[in-house]
């Protein structure tokens, strides 16, 4: 079994011993004392071995009543139609501690999607003490893009040497990136709310290439001509394969809104080209096509696993080729990290496939699901953006900004056993998908590893019967051309024990549904 690496550091040891002191100076000055650098030098463990054996425990405990009583008399809410028919309030969290929730039935659940895909690490991982002590300290969550606090900067700094492959002694080659000015080296950062505003934000960058941001500014270089968005679509050649955000622009990237797309194509303002995925032909076919009738490709975004799309998986040799056909052209490349971001052992995507994208997407499981924090990474010849270009009031948080610096210290430092168990559990589940005649296989990759039925029926009852014993999945069968599957995304703090926990009530629910 693989061994978790111990990670025990202190706010001090993150954030710098002269910020502690100030920041501890500060506080007593504002409050009358406070407590002082001490707090600020104690180390946390950030995964003590006790908290991986009560992990361990809890699973006796899955899918059955630990409290009794629970959910009478709670609020009922008033939210739209739609969102209450998808709802299953039994299951809403009353408390959460690891990768469980014991929902308002009173039941046990072991987050096997890692809540909605961002729990990253579960609930209240010990390592996110600090932030208690950061807040203790007096340090504030609160600030703006004009005060970005040394959290803040810290991060920015330490995503781009992350996404540059640098050491974290390496402080000359991360100054030297720092300066770079090609197209390709990601070395400026945007903070952001939610990954909707990272991927907006990217597509604006794109589109200042094509009309002007704000009066004042120098003409675009493709001025006059309509730009066209790639984006990765469905077998059949549709567009919802593809989830870049909920904003309006983004929504029509998916074919949401398509009325609105069809009179920006046809008024040659904005037009969307999807590709199925993994084709070669349908990406050749595209950059044939640049430049005639006044048409330019303003960008090609994707995924490399495609989660609103049954976890399909985009190939190193297309994407490498797609990346190719878009430096001959001048196309900018937006890899959206949003779901994949710090689920790699790499903590990127782009870096095991040896991608050089212009821009990159993070949210999600970058700070855990302590706080709605995103940040897109780009490029020196991309930043033309004005201040007001994509403020967010709230992306600058300091305290979210240590959740990151959290998130990425552990997962650093456990890139090996990551990459051991999701290739377990990769495994194990293939190996259950062939034992199966209701399976068609698997999509997805280690930890974010999809379980694919030949039929929506079969993958719904598969999903009600897990879900009944207590593992909470997703079923994606709400879309025609998507393969019925079932999605799953393991926190990073499972280990080979708990993966085969999981695969076998998946067995058992397999069975029971035969």
């Amino acid at each position: 079994m693989s061994e978790i690496t111990p990670v025990r550091l202190s706010l001090a040891d993150l954030l710098g011993r002269p910020y502690v002191e100030a920041a501890g100076a500060a506080c007593a000055a504002l409050y009358g004392g406070g407590p002082g650098t001490d707090l600020a030098l104690e180390p946390v463990d950030f995964f003590p071995a006790e908290f991986q054996a009560w992990q361990h425990g809890m699973l006796d405990h899955v899918g059955k009543p630990l409290v009794s009583g629970a959910g009478e008399g709670l609020a009922k809410g008033a939210s739209t139609r739609h969102f209450d028919a998808a709802a299953h309030l039994e299951r809403a969290p009353l408390s959460a501690r690891g990768p469980y929730r014991i929902g308002e039935d009173g039941r046990v659940y072991l987050t096997v999607k890692a809540e909605h895909y961002h729990a990253s690490l579960g609930h209240a991982f010990p390592g996110y003490a600090l932030i208690a002590r950061a807040r203790a300290l007096g340090i504030p969550n609160a600030t703006h893009n004009n005060t970005r606090g040394h959290v803040t900067r810290l991060v920015e700094e330490e995503l781009v040497r992350a996404a540059n492959g640098l050491e974290r002694e390496d402080r000359e080659g991360l100054e030297r990136v720092l300066r770079a000015s090609e197209p390709h080296v990601l070395n400026r950062v945007l903070n952001l709310e939610t990954g909707s505003l990272a991927c907006e934000a990217a597509l604006k960058l794109m589109l200042a290439r094509f009309y002007l941001m704000e009066q004042g500014m120098p003409g675009p270089v493709y001025s006059g001509r309509t730009p066209v968005f790639l984006v990765i679509g469905n077998d059949d050649g549709g567009m919802q394969a593809n989830y870049h955000g909920t904003t309006v622009l983004t929504q029509v990237l998916r074919g949401m809104w398509p009325e609105l797309g069809e009179r920006l194509a046809a008024e040659g303002l904005f037009r969307v080209a999807a590709l199925r995925p993994n084709r070669m032909d349908d990406l050749e076919a595209a950059f044939a096509a640049d430049g005639r009738d006044g048409v330019k490709i303003a960008g090609f975004l994707h995924e490399i696993i495609l989660m609103n799309y049954g976890g399909r998986v985009l190939t190193p040799d297309y994407l490498h080729r797609a990346y190719a056909l878009c430096a001959e052209h001048d196309v900018p490349t937006l890899v959206d990290e949003i779901q994949t971001g710090i689920w790699s052992p790499e903590r990127f995507s782009f870096r095991e496939y040896g991608l050089r994208p212009s821009c990159v997407t993070l949210g999600k499981g970058f700070p855990g699901g302590e706080y709605p924090a995103s940040r897109l990474l780009f490029s020196a010849p991309l930043d033309v953006m004005p201040q007001f270009g994509a403020l967010v009031t709230n992306g600058q948080e300091e305290l979210a900004s240590l959740a990151y610096l959290i998130t990425l210290r552990w997962a650093e430092a456990n890139s090996e056993t990551i990459r051991q168990v999701g290739d377990y559990y990769e495994e194990r589940m293939r190996s259950l998908a062939a034992a199966h005649a209701s399976c068609a296989g698997i999509s997805g990759a280690r930890h974010m590893t999809t379980l694919v039925f030949h039929g929506v029926d079969a993958a719904k009852v598969f999903a009600q019967a897990v879900s009944h014993a207590g593992l909470d999945v997703s079923a994606q069968t709400y879309k025609a051309d998507c393969p019925p599957c079932v999605l799953t995304k393991l926190p990073l703090t499972f280990d080979e024990a708990m993966a085969d926990f999981v695969v076998r009530r998946f067995e058992a629910a397999l069975k029971s549904s035969a």
